[in-house]
């Protein structure tokens, strides 16, 4: 009964602030300060700079250990992150049944390798996880089991992982406030918050005549020094399903308090070291620990446009058309560059032309060049990309007919680029001028669009020279769009009637008007 009281004394310091995952940072009234029984014969010290006495301990403790790793990607592509994984480290992902997330096991000898994965956005070492976990009908026995679940985990390697993770990164400092929780969009999110009101208000000047009286009750040095080394901690919960008895800041709260005074941390919401993981889906369970301070799919970009696309997202695109050596690969609606820089990157022996019609985007792509280009060259790297940058009309590209491998694009949704009514137009058109530029035969197309029901009826009028090979739903921004594979067929341009441009019909301005009915 102990823990319940630590939960309820919690409850009276809770600040509830904006909808982003649930969050907890749990203050404890207790005073005893003790080692965790698990963690007895594991060296793991409360201070926020790296001590190399912490890391030979870690090393001569264990000189390798097997932890399973759990990974958030872009929804639907979670087979292209299972494929460079098997690829570019040799262990097998196992997809979960919460979309978006993929686990797989590594020895801490590889953990570094974990951090260069192109396809994955957030990262955290697997504590505990359970895959049909037995539910309380009541909400207070639940909360109560999860109180009790923090003191039952197996924490110990994933805290020396943790520790290990922290040294393989440059110190980057605190977090900073921004440092936003991943949240599934299907799942119930929300904040919860405790922390000492002192320790968040910003120190006052103390006027002179009272400075002396206040000398007795300031801490001394050495309290101060413990203050500061104290580890701070915050735990997010992330909540899916419709089966629960309790919120995701209930779970967090309660779960959070348990881990406060099981370890004697600091409750600390933006400036701490620690940040626990609480991961419902329906009757799946994983606790972990993050090894990501943010996502990794913040990389490339530096000017950022309206509808720029996350590098993991431009990953698992390049990937699907699998770049050769020497290919030609085209992005004639470029926005800000984020799909052809990826490539440029990773896929090096291919060259890249980037293309757009506004000024402003091909501005914005120059200086994503450029930003790329200084940094590589300021750690010593070639500072070349094999990537070049032009103004153009997408409907009338100068390039030669039958010059390009592959065309790899973000087309406008209509949402916050284009309009629905001008894609009717706008997509047949693209379709015509890419297929004249792409090579027969083997020529590909990777086209991203959220605009389903036109590129579906643009496609069809296009079947002489498009072949639509396969289809990934992905979710973009919380919107559901598709990842359409054409094959360019090997029909000669010129020769087939969807060489010809055939204005609109009366049909098809009653189809538009329907369909925007339907998807509105």
């Amino acid at each position: 009964m102990r823990r319940r009281g630590v939960a309820k004394s919690f409850l009276r310091h809770v600040t509830v602030l904006c909808a982003t995952p649930a969050i907890c940072c749990a203050e404890s009234t207790s005073t005893n300060e003790r080692t965790p029984t698990c963690l007895s014969d594991f060296t793991l010290t409360n201070q926020l700079t790296y001590d190399p006495s912490v890391s030979s301990t870690c090393e001569a403790d264990s000189a390798v250990i097997t932890v399973t790793i759990g990974a958030t990607v872009p929804t639907g592509f979670e087979h292209t992150a299972a494929e460079e994984i098997k690829e570019k480290i040799g262990a097998d992902a196992r997809i979960s049944k919460d979309r978006g997330r993929i686990y797989f096991p590594i020895t801490t000898d590889k953990l570094f390798q974990v951090h260069l994965l192109r396809s994955v956005d957030n990262l955290f070492v697997v504590v505990d996880e359970y895959d049909r976990y037995q539910f309380k009908e009541s909400k207070e026995e639940m909360l109560m089991e999860l109180q009790q679940l923090a003191s039952k985990l197996p924490w110990k390697n994933a805290l020396k992982v943790w520790e290990l993770n922290r040294t393989l990164k440059k110190k980057k400092g605190h977090r900073k406030g921004g440092n936003a929780a991943r949240a599934k969009p299907s799942g119930e999110t929300g904040d919860v918050a405790a922390a000492d009101a002192e320790q968040q208000a910003p120190p006052l000047e103390t006027p002179p005549a009272e400075a002396d009286a206040k000398t007795e009750s300031a801490p001394d040095s050495e309290e101060a020094a413990a203050e500061a080394k104290l580890t701070k901690f915050r735990v997010t919960c992330n909540r899916a399903g419709d089966k629960h008895s309790f919120s995701s800041n209930e779970a967090a709260r309660d779960f959070g308090g348990a881990v406060q005074e099981f370890f004697q941390w600091k409750a600390d919401m933006t400036k701490f070291d620690i940040e626990v993981l609480l991961n419902i889906h329906n009757e799946e369970v994983v606790i972990g620990i993050a090894l990501t301070e943010e996502s990794l799919h913040r990389r490339n970009i530096s000017h950022f446009g309206p509808t720029t696309l996350r590098s993991t997202l431009c990953y698992g695109m390049l990937r699907l058309c699998k770049p050769q050596v020497s290919d030609v690969i085209l992005d004639p609606m470029c926005g800000t560059g984020a799909i052809p820089l990826e490539g440029a990157i990773e896929f090096n022996s291919s060259f890249y032309v980037a293309g757009d019609n506004n000024d402003m985007a091909v501005n914005r792509t120059v200086n994503n060049i450029c930003h790329i280009q200084k940094r590589r060259a300021g750690k010593g790297s070639t500072p070349g990309l094999p990537i070049d940058t032009v103004q153009w009309d997408i409907c009338n590209l100068p390039i030669k007919t039958s010059s390009v491998d592959i065309i790899i694009t973000d087309m406008p949704f209509g949402k916050r680029m284009g309009s629905r009514k001008k894609n009717w137009d706008l997509y047949p058109s693209c379709l015509r001028e890419m297929a004249r530029v792409c090579r027969p035969g083997s020529g590909k197309a990777v086209l991203l669009t959220q605009d389903k029901k036109c590129f579906a009826k643009a496609i069809s009028r296009m079947g002489g020279l498009w072949r639509k090979v396969l289809t990934v739903w992905v979710n973009v921004g919380g919107l559901h769009a598709g990842v359409y594979l054409l094959k360019r067929t090997s029909a000669t341009f010129g020769q087939t009637p969807e060489d010809v441009h055939e204005p609109r019909g009366a049909a098809d301005t009653q189809l538009e008007d329907r369909n925007d009915k339907e998807l509105s």
